[in-house]
């Protein structure tokens, strides 16, 4: 197949700005980590992926969060020392993906519905965690935090002991993960956390309305929206932010951008 001068230059022309705009997004982010990090104790970083699925860095230890998308996704990325995997729906589990992301020293810390689908040799780096169990590992401890729907059957997506939320917590400094949730009274409870990573996206978790309640029940220093499209697209972080800061100024609200294929 022949293609044309011009059509090789049409196409230069937009890798280069599809690459330039991937950076000022990567530059954006880190504006808004330095911002909200300012006073944490630890080096904290996370680089959003999509959706539920981020890479993130503690003290030079990088974990994964949710990873889909294939190889391709990470491309450029620091190989996982731990790899967490909240519920066995498509947006957080692939098992292709966590193969092709996995070195051989790597941890994956699933819970067992997710345990359940692993066969060959990743099953010997699995660690299994139930909901509100705690596992040491070096200097961190890893919690599971249940996540589910309450409610009618029919509009429950996620069941009670199925999947995990994560707080990971290195000394005094402690970040939250939400997972697929509603504001679960296990949300509420929780206390003493830096940085929280909670999910808005209707029919499958909870609307912005819900999440402001639950942000404001646990009252985290710093909160940021994740997992947030849904059904009828994305949900409304802006009133998120408006109604948490209604509730207490205190909570800072930030954004990252989780859907760079949607700009």
């Amino acid at each position: 197949m022949k293609v044309s001068l011009l059509s090789l230059i049409f196409i230069s022309i937009l890798a280069i700005g599809c690459k330039d705009a991937k950076t000022n997004q990567d530059d954006a982010n880190q504006e808004v980590l330095a911002e909200a990090t300012k006073d944490v104790e630890v080096e904290f970083n996370i680089t959003p992926i999509s959706h539920a699925t981020a890479v993130f860095n503690i003290d030079g230890s990088v974990f994964y969060i949710d990873p889909v998308g294939g190889a391709e996704a990470f491309e450029g990325q620091p190989s996982p020392d731990v790899i967490l995997v909240t519920d066995i729906h498509g947006d957080h589990f692939n098992l292709e993906t966590l193969e092709a992301v996995s070195a051989s020293e790597t941890k994956i810390i699933v819970p067992q519905a997710v345990a359940d689908k692993i066969e060959g040799d990743l099953k010997k780096q699995l660690v299994i965690l139930n909901n509100e169990e705690t596992q040491s590992f070096g200097e961190f401890n890893i919690e599971g935090v249940a996540m589910y729907n309450q409610g009618d059957e029919d509009k429950v997506y996620h069941t009670k002991g199925r999947g995990n939320g994560y707080v990971i917590e290195k000394a005094d400094f402690r970040v939250y993960f939400s997972g697929d949730t509603e504001a679960v009274p296990e949300m509420r409870a929780l206390e003493n956390i830096d940085l929280a990573f909670v999910c808005m996206n209707l029919p499958y978790t909870m609307d912005v309305e819900e999440a402001a309640d639950g942000v404001l029940a646990f009252q985290p220093k710093t909160v940021f929206p994740y997992h947030y499209r849904g059904q009828s697209g994305l949900s409304d972080v802006e009133k998120f932010k408006s109604l948490v800061n209604a509730g207490n100024s205190e909570i800072e609200v930030k954004q990252l951008n989780w859907y760079p294929q949607m700009n």
